[in-house]
Parts: structure tokens; sequence; C-alpha cells
């Protein structure tokens, strides 16, 4: 054989086994490709579209695709899948059809009147014992109302993602008008009486009151910063005749009596007609914000502080608050529960809370920040005066959250009624609480 062929065999084998090479780094790439499709594992996630508040919000899923996309760096191989554009109003349906089809999101967001209802499902894992493995967890750093929320039978259910407390809306206008300033975060019901007393009148001497004291204000309202309870927490027992909630009743009624039979309206405030109307942080930060700020309150300055305080209480409000959970059935717990606190514990998505949303975080830190303090600043007048972050984390830690067994709105709307009757027919309101009591707990228990 001629020293060329013996060249040219020899560049044939080198170029099979070139290709044999490549063939064989095709085969191991399909593999491997093979094997991570395999290997990714996704979690699917239940949410919906809008504020939990009831407030206009087109950033709702800016914070949730946020934590998706950190999640998913931290955690290669995994996807987290969800459903968007479903409205508020169908969520819960939507939930129970996927849980009655056995497809349950690993992670999900519930509402709080179906809180209770899925725990006695048994549709939520409980989170004790992940706390207790979690050395990088820490309960201490939510705001212990807001924790407290996802709370049944001494067991964690679930985490809160987004809180919100009640606080009194303030014509700061109508007062200097009439001679008051903006009363301080330890004011009581006598200083509300007061003032009130003073800035109800006919204003045109057209012979009816047409400025008023209180728009919104309810005895409810009133018995919790009275150290007042409606239900025990297992929904059977009425507190409604208590000597908190009895106060509470009698208080505003007194309130109410300064109007003379006129009834206030929404309008009334928007028209800087009236001093005080409680409302949520949420519909605060609402109005606060541009566009809203020129839609509404245009005519006055206001601000929020405080509710009174009883003689039996203190300067507290209701704190609502927004649930995660993990599914009972979900196969992959442990992943589900690192984004669980990705949504809820970790202090950079939770700061989205405020610049994307409503609400305020749940963790101390976050909302306790001068960072937080600073977004609540934007877009506000220079002559508003803002809550400071001390005071939002006060009424947050220090709230009122009141029970959430199945039927607890219709509970609560029951004792509303009551009290109207009670209003409504001038009864004696002591007498009249102690059936009211009888009534309720007949519901409670059939």
């Amino acid at each position: 054989m001629s020293e060329k062929q013996i060249s040219q065999k020899a560049k044939s084998r080198k170029w099979k086994a070139g290709i044999g090479a490549v063939g064989i780094a095709v085969c191991i790439l399909i593999a491997l490709a093979h094997y991570q499709s395999r290997k990714t594992v996704t979690l699917e996630l239940g949410t919906f579209a809008g504020s939990n508040w009831n407030v206009a919000n087109a950033d709702s899923c800016v914070i949730i695709d946020a934590a998706i996309e950190k999640f998913q760096k931290s955690h290669k191989g995994m996807k987290v899948h969800y459903y968007s554009g479903i409205p508020k109003s169908d969520y819960s349906e939507w939930l129970s059809q996927k849980m009655l089809k056995g497809e349950t999101p690993d992670v999900f967001m519930v509402l709080a009147d179906d809180f209770d209802k899925m725990v006695s499902l048994g549709m939520f894992s409980n989170l004790d014992g992940m706390i207790e493995e979690d050395d990088s967890f820490d309960r201490e750093k939510y705001f212990s109302t807001a924790l407290s929320y996802g709370e049944r039978d001494n067991h964690q259910y679930a985490l809160p993602y987004e809180t919100v407390p009640t606080l009194m809306f303030v014509n700061k206008t109508l007062l200097t008008k009439e001679g008051f300033s903006v009363p301080e975060s330890t004011w009581t019901w006598e200083h509300l009486l007061r003032i009130c007393e003073r800035v109800t009148k006919d204003t045109d001497g057209d012979g009816r009151i047409d400025q008023f004291g209180t728009y919104n204000y309810d005895w409810t309202e009133a018995a919790y910063s009275n150290g007042g309870i409606l239900f025990d927490e297992d929904g059977t027992i009425s507190y409604i005749n208590s000597e908190q909630v009895a106060e509470a009743v009698k208080f505003v009624e007194s309130l109410n009596g300064f109007n003379d039979g006129e009834k206030v309206t929404q309008d009334d405030f928007d028209s800087g007609n009236v001093a005080f109307m409680p409302l949520s942080f949420a519909e605060y930060r609402t109005y606060k914000s541009y566009p809203y700020k020129i839609k509404k309150y245009t005519n006055f300055q206001w601000d929020c502080i405080t509710l009174p305080a009883g003689p039996s209480g203190d300067n507290i409000s209701e704190v609502n608050s927004l649930l995660i959970g993990i599914s009972d059935k979900s196969e992959h717990k442990k992943l589900a529960w690192e984004f669980l606190k990705t949504l809820t514990y970790d202090e950079e998505i939770q700061m989205e809370i405020f610049r994307k949303s409503q609400g305020a975080s749940v963790l101390k830190s976050v909302t306790g920040s001068k960072t937080a303090e600073e977004i609540l600043k934007q877009d506000t007048e220079e002559s508003d005066k803002i809550i400071d972050n001390e005071l939002l984390s006060s009424v947050i830690e220090n709230g009122m959250v009141t029970p959430r067994f199945a039927n607890y709105e219709d509970a609560l709307a029951l004792a509303e009624g009551e009290v109207s009757k009670i209003y409504e027919d001038e009864k004696n309101i002591d007498s009249s609480l102690k059936i009211a009591k009888i009534t309720l707990e007949h519901f409670l228990n059939q």
C-alpha cells in the first residue's frame, strides 16, 4: 500500500472517529435534556387578580411575578405556574372546584371567610413542623396579629402575606374651622363626643343639620376599642350583651343623636361636611395617591389617626390579613414551604407590598422601616401629615383580630341587624342586647 493510501485511510478513520464522538456528545446532551425535563418540578400557585381590599389595583400580579422570578433563580429546575385573571369574586368557587377535582394548587391564597372552613376540611398542611425544623425562620418577625390570622386551635395553617388595619379618616379643614386640632393617637370617646357635639350643626340656616361629626362609625368599631368582642373563637357563644359592647352601642347612639334624625351619607363626607370616618389602610393609600386624590376629597385636607379609646379599652381597631397556605395534598411540600417563605418572609418581596399594593407588609422590619415610610410619602401633598411607620406598626401589632368561624359573616350581619332595630325602634339597649344574645346563640348553634 502506498504512502498516500495509508494517509487517506488514516484520515478516514479520524473522520469516522470524529463523527462518532459528535454522535455520542449529541446523545449525551439529549439524555441530559431528557433528564433535566424529568427533573423539573412545577409548583402550582392559586391566586386572584385585583386587590383583596376592594380598592383599585392594576399591579396585583407584579409582586407575585417578582417572587416567582426570585424563587426560580435560587431553585434551579423549579417552575411556578398560576392562572392569571381570576377575579376575587370568583376565586373561592374556582379554588373549591380545583379541590373537588383533586387539583388543589401546591400553594394558594385563602380569603378570610374561607379559612376556617378549609381548616376543618383538612385542606391545609399544618405548618408547625416546617416552622420548627427551619432554623432560618423566626415567627417573631411577623406582626403577632397578622400571624395569628392563620392560626386555628394553636396550630399554624397559613402565613400572612399582606395586612390592613382600620384607621380614622379626619377632615382637618373642618376641624380647623371649628377650632379643633387633629386629635393625638391616644384620644378617647369623650374627646370624639365633645368634637362631634360642637361640629354638628345647620350651617346654611335652612333648619336642617348639614354638617356632621361622624359617618360610618359603627358600634362594632367602638366595641373593639372598648375591649369588647362579639363571639368566642368557636362561634358558639355571643358576648353582645357584655358591658363593653353595651357601652359601645350606647356611645354610638349618643353620637347619632346629634344628627337630629338626618341620615349621613358618603356624599356628605366627600363634600367636606363630616369630621370623622373610619376606613381601611388600603383605602387611605388609594385615596392618597394619584389619580384618586384628584377625584375625591379635593376641597379639604384630611389625615388618618387611630380610633378613639373607650373607657375599658385602648386605641385599637380591627386588623385584617390576606393568607397563603400549602395544600395538604401537595407532593412538593418542602419546595412549597420555600416558595411560601419567598412570598411572606422575604424582606425584598414584602417591601413590594408598599410599592405595588395598598396594604402593609406583615413583617415588622419592613413596615417599620424608613424605606416604607418614604414610599408612603410619595404622591402626598406636603401639607398632609403622613402616618409614620411607628404609628402604623403600633396599630397593626396591637390591633383586634376577630374570630373567623365558618358562618362568622352571617352571624355578624345578624348582630348588626339586631342593633339597628334597637336604634330604629328606640328600645332599651341593655334588655334588647340580652334578647339579641339569645337570638344569636340560637343561630350559632342550630
